[in-house]
């Protein structure tokens, strides 16, 4: 990882000293998200760390990149705060961003050219519920996109109905699946897909054991 950023290097995660006090807390389910986005994307935000290697900013990518068995981050060193300063930084580098919003509009947009490229909108952060309840066009596919005509044998796609709590359950099984190295096997794009046979076989296994 080449970088002009004379404090921008990479490190192993095992020499990383996470906050003791952090207040930020990173479910298992998100941290499966970062890892999925990491996945697809690449490790394009590096972590933020101290001249001590402790994290100022970044621990929830630390730990996407521990589950996805990533032995090395990149980093940017930090050496002109005081202490104060660091304990303040990581409360504010959570806080800030939260104060953004979105432009309905323009979000649907990217939403629906996204999906018309056969993009998993999930890989956004955003999910299922959050996607549909987008002002999407009547006349536009986003969830069910048209598969390529190429494409159509030997893929499949189903649709189900599901109660708010088995969706939300379906949602986290398929976000954890994701990040399971057994889900690239290579026979589908779709991440979501893969994760999903992936699940269904393990269950049959474990019945049929």
């Amino acid at each position: 990882m080449k970088n002009d950023n004379p404090n921008y290097k990479s490190i192993l995660t095992t020499e990383l000293i996470p906050y003791a006090r952090n207040s930020r807390t990173h479910s298992e389910a998100q941290v499966s998200k970062i890892a999925s986005s990491i996945k697809e994307f690449g490790f394009l935000n590096p972590v933020l760390i101290d001249l001590d290697n402790g994290i100022i900013a970044g621990h929830g990518r630390v730990m996407a990149a521990q589950k996805l068995g990533l032995k090395e981050v990149p980093v940017v060193q930090i050496g002109h705060l005081s202490d104060t300063q660091k304990r303040a930084y990581i409360i504010a580098d959570n806080r800030l961003a939260l104060d953004a919003g979105w432009d309905e509009e323009m979000l649907r947009v990217e939403f629906a050219e996204l999906a018309d490229n056969g993009f998993n909108l999930e890989l956004t952060g955003f999910e299922l519920e959050e996607i549909s309840a987008v002002d999407f066009d009547e006349s536009e596919e986003v969830g069910m996109p048209e598969l390529p005509s190429g494409d159509k044998e030997p893929f499949q796609q189903k649709t189900f109905t599901l109660h708010d709590e088995q969706a939300a359950i379906v949602e986290d099984a398929v976000t954890l699946a994701r990040t399971n190295p057994l889900v690239d096997t290579g026979l589908n794009e779709n991440s979501n897909g893969n994760a999903l046979a992936l699940i269904c076989s393990q269950w049959l296994e474990a019945r049929n054991g």
